[in-house]
């Protein structure tokens, strides 16, 4: 369950998957190829105690395969976690296709993964992530019934952004509360890292409390843009780690809680929607525990999106994926109390909490 994730590098020298790291027992791992339209895909089953693998797919230009690679394996394994810490009967999947979303996606493209996400039976369910869209996954459901996140016209739950910000919102009020006595966030100083779909509707809840919000992003045109629209700060500064802020809240890609940037970190709260914020769990996890900073398991405040999304398995509407995602302050709430009980970093206390209900299951299913 603790792992130490290589760099694309270092994946070089190992075996290419089950030697790596971040392999971290896997199912199943179906390398997708299709010449005609170009498709190179990647998709990770985690774990399918709690039922089939649910996550999105993510399209990025990726340097290289084996980079590709090690994000599908840690993004499908934080999905076993995020499910279960959840309370969702589902295990955890991740997809990622190779290229730049903006200039090799393509109907054609879309449909010929659907093909292959509808080749595994039912074993992975799909939906969007970065660089994917809600016309996306419409598409995807032309060829296959394995696929959630699509538009509510054709019967589905929607763009599962708008809810992922708002869990994020709810855990970092939580934080708040833990480390600062109250949940209030007006007069705090919020730096979000990254303004796409749930960093945009992050800064439009923080806005609306009365939060300090600064935010960066490496589009220029959108940072200006979302700045304008909310009055925010943009950042400008040579290094957003040393900024001096209340919380950070990285939306952005993974891994920014590094070696380079962890003895950096001014905030007291980190509390973002990126995937796999620590580079390394154990080393960074427990450095931000030593520095007296508050860490919100991303897996567990990001989880709206998967509660969204799940909702058009599960067949509930929207009062209760609002309903069940408010509740992340609670589950928040709790891990924390459960690290300080334990004496452990709060990644590692909501991975106990999350794994302890797996093995009850795995339990329940041998009987």
């Amino acid at each position: 369950m603790d792992a130490t994730f290589a760099t694309g590098k270092e994946l070089q020298k190992m075996d290419p998957v089950f030697g790596q790291l971040s392999f971290d027992d896997h199912e199943q791992i179906v390398f997708c190829n299709d010449k005609d339209t170009g498709l190179k895909a990647i998709i990770g089953i985690h774990n399918s105690v709690m039922g089939p693998a649910l996550g999105g797919t993510r399209m990025f230009d990726y340097a290289n395969e084996w980079e590709a690679l090690n994000d599908v394996l840690r993004l499908s394994r934080g999905m076993t976690y995020k499910a279960a810490i959840t309370g969702l009967n589902i295990g955890g999947g991740k997809a990622v296709i190779m290229g730049d979303a903006k200039t090799k996606k393509t109907p054609e493209l879309m449909r010929k993964f659907g093909e292959f996400v509808h080749s595994l039976s039912g074993r992975y369910i799909t939906a969007e992530d970065v660089g994917m869209e809600t016309k996306d996954m419409d598409i995807v459901r032309d060829v296959t019934p394995y696929v959630t996140g699509i538009s509510e016209e054709r019967g589905g739950a929607g763009n599962p952004s708008p809810v992922t910000a708002f869990g994020v919102y709810m855990g970092m009020k939580a934080a708040a509360k833990h480390k600062f006595g109250s949940d209030s966030l007006a007069g705090k100083k919020v730096l979000v890292q990254g303004i796409g779909h749930v960093g945009e509707t992050l800064v439009d809840y923080l806005t609306k409390e009365g939060a300090i919000v600064t935010i960066a992003d490496i589009n220029e045109e959108k940072l200006y843009e979302v700045g304008a629209k909310y009055n925010a700060t943009i950042f400008t500064g040579a290094d957003l780690y040393t900024a001096d802020v209340d919380i950070y809240a990285p939306c952005a890609m993974g891994a920014t809680i590094n070696d380079a940037t962890v003895n950096k970190i001014k905030a007291k709260v980190i509390a973002g929607a990126a995937n796999n914020q620590l580079a390394n769990e154990d080393i960074h996890g427990a450095i931000l525990q030593e520095r007296g900073i508050l860490y919100a398991p991303d897996f567990l405040i990001n989880a709206g999106g998967i509660i969204n999304v799940y909702a058009e398995l599960a067949h509930y509407g929207r009062p209760e994926i609002m309903t069940k995602t408010e509740n992340i302050y609670n589950t928040t709430l709790e891990i924390f109390d459960y690290a300080v009980a334990n004496d452990i970093t709060t990644h590692h206390a909501a991975l106990r909490i999350a794994q302890n209900r797996i093995d009850q299951r795995k339990i329940e299913n041998s009987k």
